[in-house]
């Protein structure tokens, strides 16, 4: 009898999983959750069958079921890549789903930026009565102090173009074998990103203006901040790729997990680059910078 492992073709059958199943009831959990988070915060009440749900720990046990999927899902995927599972076929459909997310993230941010333009384009529109009133007509709106493009964004778009760099260098380097030059170039970066991170958080946190106060604030926070959100989780990418390398897992042939955070970095850095130029330059030209 012929093995049941046998194949003669380039596609992956995957064994039984229990993945899909836990994921599902992971995300589920931390949507209650969430809302329940979001009336705990407020001092309200969520219940569901009866049971109180206003409470954050039902979020947190969501997140941590999901994080746990993730964890083992990859780990599984990681698995089959080192028993030759990811065939030419497999690699290049693997590739094909990274994309398509990529595109996904892309669609994601023109939600934001058509608010922001669709708000500083047409600030004064007869028949937005209400945002003709809270922005006076104008762009920024009056009253409103602006960050100054030429510090810390500037300072933070040297930072990100200087970490594309770092993480090309480290795939150009795996792709020679020099796995020193993989894992500094790795390291730099991840180190970048947290540095981007502490200065955008230090950036917000002396902002002249809130989410709150005017919808310039929101447009502004909203963009930046989803941006900044896919920084942390770009890190958190780069750094799970720097243990692997540093544990042999990349070879020069198979390193699709290194390939994959590349491009994630690079759409980030490309969507930065649109933010810095449209909201920061762009969208508080004229305004009165604020100070201190």
């Amino acid at each position: 009898m012929a093995d049941a492992h046998q194949k003669n073709h380039d596609y992956h059958i995957i064994d039984p999983s229990p993945w899909p199943l836990l994921a599902s009831i992971g995300a589920f959990v931390m949507a209650l959750g969430g809302v329940g988070f979001m009336r705990f915060v407020a001092g309200g009440s969520f219940k569901l069958f009866g049971a109180e749900l206003a409470t954050p720990w039902v979020f947190f046990i969501g997140l941590a079921l999901v994080l746990y999927t993730m964890f083992g899902w990859w780990s599984d995927t990681i698995k089959e890549a080192h028993e030759g599972h990811h065939t030419r076929v497999v690699s290049l459909h693997l590739r094909y789903g990274m994309i398509m997310f990529i595109a996904s993230e892309v669609m994601f941010f023109v939600a934001w930026f058509w608010a922001f333009f669709d708000a500083s384009l047409f600030p004064g529109e007869a028949i937005q009565a209400a945002r003709a009133t809270y922005t006076g007509g104008v762009w920024p709106p009056k009253g409103i102090e602006v960050l100054d493009p030429w510090h810390l964004p500037l300072y933070n778009t040297v930072i990100l173009l200087l970490s594309g760099t770092t993480v090309t260098w480290a795939h150009h380097a795996l792709l020679h074998d020099d796995r020193k030059g993989l894992v500094y170039g790795l390291t730099l970066t991840v180190l970048l990103g947290v540095l981007f991170s502490s200065v955008q958080a230090y950036e917000y946190a002396h902002a002249p203006f809130a989410f709150r106060d005017s919808i310039y604030g929101a447009t502004f926070f909203m963009a930046t901040g989803f941006h900044g959100f896919h920084v942390l989780i770009g890190t958190i990418f780069l750094l799970v790729c720097l243990l692997r390398a540093i544990r042999g897992d990349f070879t020069p042939k198979q390193h699709f997990g290194l390939e994959a955070a590349a491009w994630y970095w690079h759409f980030v850095d490309v969507v930065w680059l649109f933010l810095f130029f449209s909201i920061y330059i762009w969208g508080s030209w004229g305004a009165p910078i604020a100070h201190g």
